[in-house]
């Protein structure tokens, strides 16, 4: 079952479970008014839309984005930490995982909206739970930090600013050459709404940009609720309510028979059928028992995935439509450990949403006066979110978290390049966004980390 039922812990246990989720909410809120600000900022720079109409509209496509956005990114998050391990840990331990990581990332954004700073909750958030890892990692040994999975985001999160930079450089340079109406190069007027045809396009690029800052960054807020409801309830949420041992025994079975009489005397390929035929025997033990243990099946099913994978790439290991078949299996299989509720997911996309509709002002005006020397215009704001949100969907389909914050203020500084070369950018501004982008990381990690050491010292 994956509805919620506290009867399996203390009432302590329950009241501790219900205050992490509450505060796993509260920073998918500070991620809203912090974030989103920047999907707002050109449309109320400009007057297209009124600040209360622009938060309530950004609100409502961010909500939509988390709601049809998949679990790609969140399972992603996931992944950064040995959740397997944290399942079977004791109570404290628990408890001292989820606290650090919340309270650093709060305190990390709240910090920095109160001063204006863009910086990212995407930052802060993997930085938090890098921290904790590397603390997990410390004291218990095992898999800790799964350095893979954080190195393909450090790549997402360190190429899409320098893409988002160079990309609106480009679109803007290009929509100079094309485009014959000169008005919509031109700054805002003090307190007068665009032409319509200009608002039309301002108030599409802001849509796109909030709906697809919810179909990346709310699966970050979804993945965090994830981990705290599989450490402190992991047999509840460490399968998928649809999971059934008799169907998964089946698929075993196959890949037994199957895998066997692929084996010969090539050494790689008896190596890959070895380690498929292994972790599908340690799965069949665990499926065949009365009251199977959820979380060592979540654990053995990923190790098959991982080895029916590797094995379906050795060549001429399968008969091609074994192959097929089998890749086909992997990706069921890991339907059954890489989900989320819907009313996890419902009650991220409400959290984010609201928190679009308040604390957007310190943000719109650093986006809008303080990145380059002249104000932006029309043509710049619409350019910076039509590539900022490009970018995001594109991340978001190959399953990569990306920063919202640093794509935007990136790609308004390449459109400030583009109008009058670098000496358009104001050093002090990008001075402060890139402390921000350098410290963030390594701040969250040895905050989250000290106050995970902290905690379990205290409760311990």
């Amino acid at each position: 079952m994956n509805s919620f039922d506290l009867s399996a812990l203390s009432s302590g246990g329950a009241v501790m479970l219900i205050l992490f989720l509450i505060a796993v909410l509260a920073f998918e809120f500070v991620n809203g008014f912090h974030d989103t600000a920047n999907a707002v900022a050109t449309v109320i720079y400009t007057h297209s839309l009124k600040p209360t109409v622009a938060v309530v509209w950004s609100g409502i496509w961010n909500f939509l984005g988390v709601i049809t956005g998949g679990v790609g990114v969140a399972m992603g998050i996931v992944k950064l930490l040995p959740v397997n391990d944290m399942m079977i840990m004791p109570f404290f331990e628990s408890a001292s995982i989820i606290a650090a990581v919340l309270l650093s990332a709060i305190i990390w954004n709240l910090g920095t909206w109160y001063y204006g700073i863009p910086s990212s909750s995407s930052h802060t958030m993997i930085g938090a739970l890098l921290g904790v890892g590397i603390g997990f990692y410390w004291i218990h040994g095992g898999d800790g930090v799964n350095w893979g999975k954080a190195q393909e985001i450090a790549l997402a999160l360190l190429f899409s600013p320098f893409f988002g930079c160079f990309a609106a450089l480009f679109l803007m340079w290009f929509l100079s050459k094309i485009i014959k109406n000169k008005e919509i190069f031109h700054e805002p007027e003090r307190g007068k709404a665009p032409p319509t045809w200009i608002r039309a396009i301002l108030i599409t690029t802001c849509t796109l940009v909030s709906f697809f800052h919810g179909s990346n960054d709310g699966q970050k807020g979804v993945g965090l609720f994830m981990i705290v409801l599989m450490i402190f309830l992991p047999a509840q949420f460490a399968l998928h309510k649809s999971f059934d041992a008799e169907a998964i025994l089946t698929v075993v079975n196959k890949i037994e028979q199957t895998t066997s009489t692929a084996m010969d005397s090539s050494p790689r390929r008896n190596e890959a059928a070895q380690e498929v035929m292994e972790a599908a025997g340690e799965l069949r033990v665990l499926l065949v028992q009365t009251n199977p243990d959820r979380p060592a099946i979540r654990k053995e099913l990923q190790k098959l995935n991982k080895n029916l994978k590797e094995a379906t790439n050795v060549r001429s290991f399968y008969k091609p439509k074994d192959k097929a078949e089998f890749k086909a299996v992997a990706d069921q299989l890991a339907t059954n450990y890489e989900f989320a509720p819907r009313w996890v997911i419902f009650f991220i996309s409400l959290a984010l949403g609201i928190g679009t509709m308040i604390g957007w002002k310190r943000i719109v005006v650093t986006i809008g006066e303080k990145i380059g020397k002249t104000h932006l215009t029309y043509a710049q704001g619409a350019t910076a979110e039509l590539v900022a949100s490009a970018t995001i969907a594109m991340s978001t389909v190959f399953h990569a978290p990306v920063s919202t914050t640093h794509v935007l203020s990136s790609a308004v500084a390449g459109t400030m390049i583009a109008k009058n070369g670098r000496k358009n950018l104001q050093k002090s501004t990008l001075i402060t966004i890139l402390s921000a982008w350098i410290l963030t990381l390594p701040v969250t990690i040895i905050l989250s980390c000290g106050l995970y050491l902290l905690f379990r010292t205290i409760f311990g």
